[in-house]
Parts: structure tokens; C-alpha cells; sequence
């Protein structure tokens, strides 16, 4: 029970919803700026005709603050000419490598320039490759993250790979050409999340082309994973305390009840066998309370049993004699001769019947006082003001009698017992 209290907490925490959203938010920021830079560098580095692309600081910024270039800037033939992937592919490549990021440039008609999964380091650029990335391989350790994945990635739609002529397949690319950066999120087929940004690569007002920045598949999911994992550690090691000290609770808790229970049922069974309820008086708990609580009820048991058994025996004893004195009356009266002897034979008959039925009237008051004080509740009775109302009940007769009552009590007496006030007035009587 303390375990699911835990599996419960640590269950809902690896989800790892809202923080894994705060995640996804955060990547889309930052490949939004890191969109936004490069597409500003590649627009400053078309204006530039040579063979080693450099960046213009000044131009740079005059694109990113939206200034006007210089007047001669204008009459730059260079800046009419479209992206041209050998001077981008470079500096796409070296903005890139960095950041483990996908970056592909399309120009306005979703035509894919350059591709940076198509780069070499060196800058050079090879034919678009239209194969896919080899898929991960997923091992039987990672059969919970999958299950997780699977259950918050419903909502995202699936991630598919369009051809070099089919950029306006992807709706950021779209939005992108006419002016507005957008971004998707998707999920490719094992499950992980693929995070998309498209903006715009303007030269002056005019849209040359599109950046498509994405994110390498399970980027996301795999700080997820190792969040998960951190999680699942500090659980582990929570759990293993947890069980410690249930098996301490169950010890000193459960061990001495089932004792107790045990001397119990032993009582039950041999009951002229005194038991001896183990002793936890030495605890502060309700353990200690309880091994007190049975002990006592057990001591009341026993001293009740004993006490009804020599009331039997003393009831025995004294039905006894006047049965055998009642016996031998009655043997003795068919031989007696004259009417002396069996009128005092007679006598001594109805004395014995007289005695017997005393003697059971007797035991059947002391038994119903018994059953009466047994479903009654004692109370505090006050014994001065009990004697004083006895005394005035009984002074007529006293008075009858020559005999004169008084009653001598200290200040210091309180008088007060626990007990039934009407029995403590007939004893009193």
C-alpha cells in the first residue's frame, strides 16, 4: 500500500507533460532566431560575387534592421541573381554543424536548394538525396519511453519527407514564401518528436527564398528520456526506503499483534490453562496499550471464571446438607413407630424444604444481582449523603427499638466510591 502511493506519484511525474511542452516551446524559439540569423546572413552573402563567401557586418545588419541599402547597392548586378547553393552551402554548413540541426533552402517556387544533411564538411555539395535517415533501433530497455511517447504524441501529426520539387508540401514552407515563419510539430514513425521552422529569406522587400530549420528526430525525447531516468532512479531508491521501513512498521507493528492474537486464541481454546497475554507493557503506543488492555480483560476473565466456580461449589455444599438430612428424615419416618417420632420426623422435613427453598431463592437473587451489575455501569456515589438518607429512612424504627444512630464523619472524608447506589444503600440497610 505505501509502494502504490508512490508508483501513483512517480507514474503521473514521468509523463513529464507540461515540461516537456515548455520544452518543445523553447526549441521553436530558439530555431526561430537561429532562422531568422541565418536567413539574414544568406541574403547578405548573395550580394557577394566570389569564391570565399564572407558576411558584410554592416550590410547584415542593415537586412536584419530593415534599412534601405546604399544607393549603390542597387546597381549591384550580383543582387539579381538567385541563392546559389555553392556560395550558401558553405556558410549553411559552418551555421549549422554546430547545433545538430537539419537546415534546407528552397526558393520561392519549393525547389530545394540545399539540403545541409547533403553537405560535406569541407562545404562541397553532392546531388540531393532523397533516402531517409536510417531509423533508430529501439532495444526492449526503451519499451516505457516508447509506451509514454505513444500516449502524449497522439496529438501530433506525422512526419513525412517530400521530394527536392515538393517543398510546398510542408505548410511552413508555404506560409514561409509568402512572408510568414511558421512552425509544425510532428512525429515520425517511431514515435519522435520532430520540431519544423520555416521563415522567409528576403533580399530588400522581395522573398528569394525559404529556411526550413528542423530538428534532429527525438532531440526532444531524448532529454525526456533522461529526465524519465533520473525520475525513475530517485524512485527506485525511494521505494527501496519505503520497503525498508514497512518491513520495520510490519515488524513492530503486525509481529506483536499476531502474537497477541495468538495468546488469544490460545485463551480461547484451553481456557483451564491460564494463558499469559505477552508482555509489551514497556511501549508508549497503542501496542503497549493494547498488550495492557488484554492482560487485564484476561485477568477479570479468569478471576470471574474462578469465582463462579466456587460460588458452584459452595452452592453444592450447602445443598448438600439439607438434601441429606432431608434423605435420611424421609428413610427414617416408614420406622418410626409412634406418632412422637414421625411428627418430629415431619418436623425436621418441611425445616430442611423450608431450608432448601432459601437456599434457591438465595441463588437466584445472588445470580440476577450478578447479571444486573454485570449490564450496569458503575457510577461515583456519594457514601455520607447515602448514610445520612438511610438513617433518616430507619430512625422510626431505631426509635421503636430504644436505639439511637449516629453517624461521625471527618472533614477530611470526601466520601465519594465508584459503585450502584442502590446495593451500597442495601448493604447500608
Amino acid at each position: 500500500m505505501n509502494l502504490a502511493a508512490l508508483a501513483a506519484l512517480v507514474g503521473g511525474v514521468l509523463f513529464l507533460n507540461q515540461w516537456r511542452e515548455g520544452l518543445i516551446d523553447v526549441r521553436i524559439q530558439s530555431l526561430r532566431i537561429q532562422g531568422e540569423i541565418i536567413s539574414a546572413a544568406i541574403a547578405a552573402s548573395a550580394t557577394i560575387d566570389s569564391d570565399i563567401i564572407s558576411v558584410n557586418p554592416d550590410r547584415l545588419i542593415e537586412f536584419q534592421t530593415g534599412r534601405p541599402l546604399s544607393p549603390f547597392s542597387f546597381f549591384d548586378p550580383s543582387l539579381e541573381f538567385p541563392i546559389n547553393p555553392e556560395k550558401a552551402a558553405p556558410l549553411l554548413g559552418n551555421l549549422i554543424s554546430p547545433t545538430n540541426t537539419r537546415a534546407r533552402i528552397y526558393d520561392k517556387d519549393g525547389l530545394l536548394i540545399v539540403d545541409s544533411f547533403n553537405i560535406y564538411k569541407e562545404g562541397q555539395v553532392f546531388a540531393p538525396n532523397s533516402e531517409q535517415l536510417e531509423e533508430e533501433v529501439f532495444f526492449l530497455s526503451d519499451w516505457w519511453n516508447r509506451f509514454l511517447s505513444g500516449l502524449t504524441n497522439s496529438q501530433y501529426a506525422l512526419y513525412q519527407e517530400y521530394g527536392a520539387d515538393e517543398g510546398k508540401k510542408y505548410p511552413e514552407v508555404s506560409s514561409a514564401i509568402v512572408g510568414a515563419p511558421a512552425e509544425v510539430v510532428r512525429i515520425d514513425e517511431q514515435q519522435q518528436l520532430i520540431i519544423s521552422v520555416a521563415v522567409p529569406i528576403q533580399r530588400l522587400h522581395a522573398i528569394v527564398g525559404v529556411l526550413l530549420l528542423s530538428t534532429t528526430p527525438g532531440d526532444i525525447d531524448d532529454i525526456v528520456k533522461a529526465e524519465r531516468m533520473s525520475v525513475l532512479r530517485i524512485a527506485l531508491i525511494a521505494a527501496l526506503v519505503t520497503s525498508i521501513l514497512s518491513y520495520l512498521l510490519a515488524g513492530t507493528i503486525a509481529g506483536p499483534i499476531k502474537k497477541l492474537s495468538a495468546a488469544a486464541k490460545r485463551a480461547e481454546k484451553s481456557l483451564n490453562d491460564r494463558s499469559e497475554i505477552p508482555d509489551f507493557t514497556n511501549r508508549n503506543d497503542e501496542i503497549g496499550d493494547l498488550s495492557i488492555s488484554l492482560r487485564l480483560m484476561l485477568d477479570a476473565l479468569y478471576n470471574r471464571i474462578e469465582a463462579i466456580e466456587r460460588f458452584a461449589a459452595d452452592v453444592s455444599h450447602e445443598l448438600k446438607n439439607p438434601l441429606t438430612s432431608l434423605r435420611s428424615a424421609v428413610e427414617t419416618l416408614s420406622l418410626a413407630k409412634s406418632e412422637k417420632d414421625k411428627q418430629k420426623l415431619t418436623d425436621v422435613i418441611l425445616h430442611d424444604v423450608r431450608r432448601l427453598d432459601r437456599l434457591i431463592s438465595d441463588i437466584s437473587n445472588i445470580s440476577r444481582l450478578d447479571a444486573e451489575l454485570a449490564r450496569q455501569s458503575a457510577e461515583p456515589v456519594n457514601m455520607v449523603d447515602l448514610v445520612k438518607t438511610m438513617i433518616s429512612m430507619h430512625q422510626d424504627i431505631a426509635k421503636e427499638r430504644d436505639v439511637e444512630l449516629l453517624l461521625d464523619v471527618s472533614k477530611a472524608q470526601q466520601g465519594q466510591v465508584l459503585g450502584y447506589d442502590s446495593r451500597l444503600a442495601q448493604v447500608v440497610s
